[in-house]
């Protein structure tokens, strides 16, 4: 399994997010795609899911997004790969990413950081490319406003 395959799928989807290339993006997931963004309230002494989806689920979210009274104000995500586990038999890999999300406002074009987090993502190899089997976003930050409904 190439590694640096795998860190390169992990920065593409960052891209493809940045510039709202959803398909794109989706054409980088397996079949069998999940994605979760989940916190930790320390206040309830819990686990918080916030979105959980399929890969037919994020592509109707994608679809409805237009239809949303939501933010417009583009983010940007830097994520670092940190490690990359592979499996024995070299199918499939763990990583994880430190995500940090910038957003810049519309009006007056200031920049702040957004959101902090990791993804913790599982990649599986068919035919020598990495496919995004499934990707939890585990944010440290808990405090979005509203409006915000595209995925990090």
């Amino acid at each position: 399994m190439d590694r640096t395959a795998i860190q390169d799928m992990v920065y593409q989807t960052c891209l493809l997010l940045d510039d709202k290339n959803f398909n794109a993006f989706l054409d980088l997931c397996d079949d069998e795609f999940r994605y979760s963004i989940a916190t930790h309230s320390p206040e309830i002494r819990k686990d918080m899911i916030w979105l959980d989806h399929d890969k037919k689920g994020m592509k109707n979210l994608f679809t409805q997004l237009p239809r949303h009274n939501s933010d417009h104000s583009p983010i940007t995500r830097h994520a670092t790969v940190y490690k990359v586990d592979v499996s024995g038999d070299g199918n499939e890999a763990s990583v994880v990413s430190a995500l940090q999300v910038y957003k810049t406002d519309l009006d007056g074009g200031s920049t702040a950081l957004f959101a902090v987090g990791k993804y913790l993502d599982t990649v599986r190899i068919e035919g020598g490319k990495p496919r995004l089997v499934k990707r939890v976003v585990k944010l440290d930050t808990r405090m979005l406003g509203i409006g915000y409904h595209i995925p990090f």
